[in-house]
C-alpha cells in the first residue's frame, strides 16, 4: 500500500557512478527451477567465481531470506507472490547501489518473473532457467521435501501439488543433470564476460 506523505528522494551518487567505481556493469541473475534443481548450489559457485575475480556481488537464497525478511509468508500462491515482490524490490536495490545480485528461488510463476524484470532497466535482468528434470530433483532431495509432498504432509508444493511455469526464453538455460557444479556455473559467467557484466 502506498501512502501519499512520502516523496522519492533523488540520491547524489548514482547507479552509473557506483557501478563505474566497481568497474562492472550491474543486474539480477535470477535462478529458478524446481526444488532440489540445484539453483542454490549453482548461485553459490557462480557468486564464488566472480568473488575470485574481484566482482562485487550478493547472494539472496530463497530459504535464507525466509529467515527474515519473509519469515512472516507460508507457500501458498498468494504468500509466493509476495515472497517475489519483496525480493524483487530488494535485488533492486541491491543493483543500484552496483552490485551483481543473484537470486536462487523457485518462483514457479512466469507473472512474477515477469514483474521482477519490469522493476529493472532494460538488461538487468536476467533469467537463468535450471533445468533438471522433477526425478532427478526427486532423487536428490536434499531437504525431505518430495518424500513429504508426496506422502501428502506438504500442500502447494511445486511439481507436485503446485504448477510451475518453465521459462520460454530464458537468458541463460543450463542443464544440471549433464553437467558439473562447476560447468554450470562457468556457463553463467561466461555469459557475463560475453555481454561485458564483468571484465
Amino acid at each position: 500500500m502506498k501512502t501519499e506523505n512520502t516523496v522519492w528522494h533523488d540520491q547524489h551518487v548514482s547507479k552509473t557512478q557506483r557501478a563505474e567505481l566497481k568497474q562492472q556493469k550491474p543486474c539480477l541473475l535470477w535462478y529458478t527451477g524446481l526444488s532440489g534443481s540445484g539453483k542454490s548450489t549453482i548461485a553459490n559457485a557462480v557468486d564464488a567465481l566472480l568473488f575470485q575475480r574481484g566482482c562485487h556481488t550478493y547472494l539472496l537464497d530463497g530459504d535464507n531470506v525466509r529467515h527474515g525478511l519473509n519469515g512472516d509468508l507460508g507457500f501458498s500462491d498468494e504468500d509466493r507472490v509476495e515472497n517475489i515482490r519483496r525480493i524483487s524490490e530488494v535485488a533492486k536495490l541491491f543493483i543500484d547501489a552496483g552490485l551483481i545480485v543473484s537470486t536462487a528461488f523457485i518462483s514457479p510463476f512466469a507473472a512474477d518473473r515477469a514483474m521482477a524484470a519490469e522493476k529493472l532497466a532494460a538488461g538487468e535482468f536476467i533469467e537463468v532457467y535450471i533445468d533438471t528434470p522433477i526425478s532427478v530433483c526427486e532423487q536428490r532431495d536434499p531437504k525431505g521435501l518430495y518424500k513429504k509432498a508426496r506422502a501428502g504432509e506438504i500442500k502447494d508444493f511445486t511439481g507436485i501439488d503446485s504448477v510451475y511455469d518453465v521459462p520460454e526464453a530464458p537468458a541463460i538455460h543450463v542443464k544440471t543433470a549433464e553437467l558439473s557444479v562447476l560447468e554450470c556455473a562457468q556457463q553463467i559467467v561466461d555469459y557475463l564476460v560475453e555481454y561485458d557484466f564483468v571484465k
